[in-house]
């Protein structure tokens, strides 16, 4: 994989943003493989699409491409119209998101990551304040995407400190966390990935019910109305199993797979 942008195909602009988006786009449609299904390249929509950015035409996957100079992605990616993202979660047309990180003076790709669609719920989306009556859009509302919050596994890294990793290993975790397109309902979903994230932040892969429990007060605060946090993360925790991400060794003792 050349992780080497192509100068000459800028040439012609004079903006930095327009000439990024022209050699990052370029980039992904000659160097990114389908994350889903492997297939050697992914095709582009045309100039404005609503639906992506990109699309792959065995499986179908579309996938948004944000880029930035920077070594590290922020905790929170500045994203379009709060009110177009949220209709997005609630709708069938929610893409992947592709995120680039890219050196500026050198043109070249430093770190990649998809966050497969099954991972945005409302509680990553971020309301930002309306534009001021003096700005070009007054009153428009825009939000951030809080990365820190996505479970790890639903940030697959393509490329990581200008190294990629291996196809097989991306195809591999990408089929393994398919899982959660089995929720439907958001807020389902949304508790499943909380627990995810509890289950990460212990840092080990064999754990128990009672270390779990110890994320209930942060559970409290996400979930206000909900008195039976205890039931709910063991409810989690029975579908994580069942699912394959979880393998119960009994007496209330887990061991993550994935």
């Amino acid at each position: 994989m050349d992780l080497l942008f192509d100068p000459q195909l800028a040439a012609s602009y004079t903006s930095p943003p327009q000439r990024i988006r022209i050699l990052s786009e370029h980039w992904v449609h000659r160097q990114l493989y389908c994350p889903s299904c492997g297939r050697d390249n992914v095709m582009q929509y045309g100039n404005n699409s609503r639906i992506a950015d990109f699309y792959c035409v065995e499986c179908g996957e579309n996938y948004e491409l944000k880029s930035q100079s920077k070594n590290r992605f922020d905790a929170k990616l500045v994203d379009g119209a709060y009110g177009t993202m949220m209709a997005r979660l609630a709708g069938p047309g929610l893409p992947n998101l592709l995120l680039l990180g890219y050196e500026a003076q050198a043109l070249q790709v430093t770190n990649l990551l998809v966050v497969p669609k099954q991972f945005f719920i409302p509680a990553l989306i971020e309301q930002r304040q309306p534009l001021r009556a003096s700005a070009r859009r007054a009153g428009w509302i825009g939000c951030n995407i809080l990365l820190d919050q996505i479970p790890q596994a639903g940030r697959i890294f393509l490329i990581r400190d200008k190294q990629p990793a291996s196809k097989a290993d991306v195809l591999a975790k990408w089929q393994r966390i398919l899982f959660v397109r089995d929720q439907h309902d958001l807020s389902a979903k949304g508790w499943l990935l909380s627990v995810m994230r509890c289950i990460e932040q212990l840092g080990r892969a064999t754990f128990a019910l009672e270390d779990v429990y110890s994320c209930e007060d942060e559970l409290k605060l996400t979930y206000p109305s909900n008195q039976n946090i205890r039931p709910k993360i063991r409810q989690q925790l029975q579908v994580l199993r069942n699912k394959g991400y979880l393998k119960f060794l009994g007496n209330g003792t887990y061991r993550l797979l994935i």
